[in-house]
């Protein structure tokens, strides 16, 4: 018996450590479907979001899953301590529970006391070893748990300096593509003579973008579980969006962006797919079209009216359609493993929001007439009694702060 539980407590510490070691130092996907981290976002993220899914306002759903991402971390460092904890506490069981206890004689509740304050290097003095192995134990359990703390504070910055770098290009998208972001926005907001160039630097930017997602998410699978600031914004919509874009630049356009939306649409689409595949998701074929025969005739007249020159044909619409056959199954695993709905690939109910604040503005210099260089002040909404309200609520943003 004695023999099985120093096995077993053997076996628990082992389990820890290495579950440990390749969730957070090893640089590289984690292998196994039996590791310990992966059975415990299994054995938390369902019910958790089978809750929030029973929600019935939008904003409470949004806000109990972005609980989720940090919680989750906590409770798996917990889940590590009290497994080192139990695993010691079994084998000092199974050498006979060698401690001087003056409260009472020794049991497993003595282990368990013991191996908590010396993981946590409590250093407490109140049960001592009298046995050189369990000294020993003691000294290796003190260090590991030394080890354990610094292992923590480590790997909090890590994750939050890499959320924080791909949460700044999303907040970027949205002056460049809407919020949420569309494909049709961002290349109508790019439709401005001199701005092709504008918009393949921009997809050299996403491409560099995807690549570090697929290196960090690899790495760290739980920062897909972090939600991005406002309700309207994901890591998987902004990089959906931007496929689609490439999707439309691909089969349709010729030139510069195009050549570039190439090497942008190879890179998200393999951080997309590796993603799916690290929560051993399979590709949805019978989703919902994103973009039927009569909406997709809708995205190239809403295209042509700002003045962006698409090849719509038979052989471009098939194109496009081979093109979305091979991210967007991926995308919508993913959108429902997650709860993260897609974007669409233009606005059914545009919102207003600071570009078209600012857009306006500039078209009212860009109209002032160059003999009169002091523009005329508008006329005053006769609604409003209050100039102040009224300036405030043109540049009221539309994001949820």
């Amino acid at each position: 018996m004695r023999a099985l539980t120093l096995v077993a407590g053997i076996l628990c510490i082992s389990i820890v450590l290495f579950d440990a070691f390749q969730t957070i130092i090893l640089p590289r996907r984690a292998t196994g479907r039996f590791r310990l981290t992966r059975l415990f976002y299994i054995a938390t993220w369902f019910p958790w979001r089978f809750f929030a899914r029973r929600l019935p306002n939008p904003r409470k759903r949004e806000t109990v899953l972005s609980y989720y991402g940090p919680l989750s971390l906590i409770f798996l460092l917990v889940v590590w301590a009290a497994a080192m904890v139990l695993g010691f506490a079994l084998i000092y069981f199974a050498i006979g529970s060698p401690f001087s206890d003056p409260s009472h004689a020794s049991n497993f509740h003595t282990d368990l006391y013991i191996s908590g304050t010396t993981l946590f290097t409590l250093g407490l003095g109140d049960v001592t070893p009298h046995s050189p192995l369990a000294r020993v134990l003691v000294i290796l359990q003190s260090g590991m748990g030394f080890g354990f703390l610094a292992m923590v504070m480590g790997y909090f910055p890590v994750l939050y300096t890499a959320f924080s770098r791909r949460e700044v290009s999303i907040a970027l998208l949205d002056a460049r593509a809407g919020s949420p972001p569309t494909a049709a926005e961002l290349m109508r907001r790019h439709s401005c003579d001199g701005a092709a160039q504008s918009l393949s630097t921009l997809l050299v930017e996403w491409e560099r973008w995807s690549a570090e997602l697929l290196e960090s998410h690899i790495s760290y699978p739980l920062l897909c579980y972090f939600r991005s600031q406002h309700n309207s914004q994901s890591w998987l919509s902004a990089l959906t969006a931007i496929l689609d874009t490439s999707s439309l630049l691909i089969a349709g356009v010729r030139g510069l962006e195009a050549r570039q939306a190439q090497l942008t649409f190879a890179m998200a689409r393999h951080a997309l797919v590796d993603l799916s595949q690290i929560f051993n998701l399979r590709p949805i074929a019978g989703a919902p079209d994103r973009l039927p025969p009569g909406r997709c005739r809708e995205l190239y007249d809403l295209l042509s009216a700002g003045g962006i020159e698409l090849c719509y044909d038979e052989s471009s619409r098939e194109r496009l359609r081979q093109m979305r056959a091979l991210y967007e199954p991926y995308a919508e695993t993913l959108s429902r493993f997650l709860i993260m709905p897609l974007p669409q690939w233009f606005s059914l109910q545009p919102r207003k929001d600071n570009w078209q604040t600012v857009a306006r503005l500039r078209a009212q210099t860009e109209a002032t007439d160059p003999n009169n260089p002091i523009p005329t002040p508008p006329a005053p909404d006769p609604t409003s009694a209050d100039p102040t309200a009224a300036a405030s609520a043109l540049l009221d943003h539309s994001q949820d702060f």
